[in-house]
Parts: C-alpha cells; structure tokens; sequence
C-alpha cells in the first residue's frame, strides 16, 4: 500500500461496499494484488482513523496510527483466515497498534498531560455505541473499577478530571489505575484475539 496519503485519512470518503465486496478484495490482496488491499484502505480508512484517535486523544498521532495500522494488517493478511468480518479484523489490529504505542511511557505521559479541549479533533467524535461489541467485550472482562474508567475514558470521552472528581480519587490515583487497565487489556485482547503476531 502506498504511503502517499498517509495524511488523508480523515479526507477521504468511505466507501459503503459490503462484507462480500470485503471477502473478494482480500481474497484479491492475498494473490498479490496491492490495489485491492488499497481499496480495503479506502473503504475502512475512517473507522480506523476514528478508533485510532479515541485511544490517542490527538490528530496526528491518529493518522500515524492509522497508517500502521493498515501497513501491520497488509504483512499479517495471510494470518485472515475470515472468521470474522474484515473490519472487526481492522478493530483488534488498530486497537493492539494504539495500545502498543500507549504502553510505552514516553507517548503515555504526552497524551496524559493534554488539555482535554486540546485532544478534541473538529468533526472527529464518534458516538461511544459505534465502538464494536468485541471491544465492550474486552472491556468488560477487566476488573469493575478499570472497566469503569476505560469506559468512561474511551468510550464515553470523560477527561481525567472528570473521572477523578466522580470517584473522588486524585488524579495521580486514577493515571495509576489507567496504567494497569491499559496492561490488562493489552492482556485480554491477546488471548481473546489471538494477537501475540500483531504486537
């Protein structure tokens, strides 16, 4: 897949073809064929776009991720043995990408220090029930107080100060108990996924 339009994601127009349409263009992109694995770019490009950004709270960061999100599941294609729909398949790779990245500390304590009102893309928030059910899956197998805060802080886009004065935590406390719910996971994703070829 090109790299040209690494900053287009957002730009594009997603195309609304089918599951079928989905199954020939992988089945076209496993012999070979590098425009049809393009065309599944295309086609999926917002909703990865959209999920990468609700795990990096920034734009830019979205976009990289996106883009290796699409180049990870292009070299990992032939391990799509289409047990689900590819764009569920684009869901764990995104996610497993995002999580990969947030765990390193670094980018972690970027995204932590933020602004809420600076993480906030014009025209970029997603309505929480899009996310797919496997996701909310994931979720839920965490531990009561971390499923809480994930959700609240990535499915229903409350900013940390938020969370901490509901709980009545310092914010220290709750970045600590993010911390671990991220690992955790990352954890529960594998095993349910499979995704230790992803990571």
């Amino acid at each position: 897949m090109s790299t040209d339009t690494s900053r287009t994601w957002v730009d594009q127009t997603e195309a609304s073809e089918g599951q079928e349409g989905d199954s020939v263009l992988v089945r076209r992109a496993k012999q070979g064929d590098a425009n049809a694995f393009s065309q599944l770019a295309a086609r999926h490009q917002r909703v990865v776009y959209n999920l990468a950004y609700r795990f990096m709270r920034d734009a830019t960061q979205a976009e990289d991720m996106a883009q290796e999100a699409f180049l990870k599941a292009y070299r990992m294609l032939d391990g799509f043995r289409g047990d689900c729909s590819f764009s569920t398949w684009m869901y764990r790779v995104t996610a497993s990408v995002c999580l990969t990245e947030l765990g390193r500390g670094k980018r972690r304590a970027e995204i932590e220090s933020q602004p809420w009102h600076e993480a906030q893309a014009p025209g970029s928030r997603v309505d929480w029930l899009d996310i797919p059910d496997v996701m909310c899956r994931c979720i839920a197998l965490l531990p009561e107080r971390y499923a809480n805060i994930v959700t609240l802080y990535y499915l229903k886009e409350r900013s940390y100060e938020e969370i901490a004065d509901g709980l009545r935590i310092p914010t220290g406390t709750l970045k600590a108990w993010m911390h671990r719910a991220r690992n955790q996971l990352r954890r529960i994703m594998e095993k349910e996924f499979s995704l230790n070829g992803l990571l």
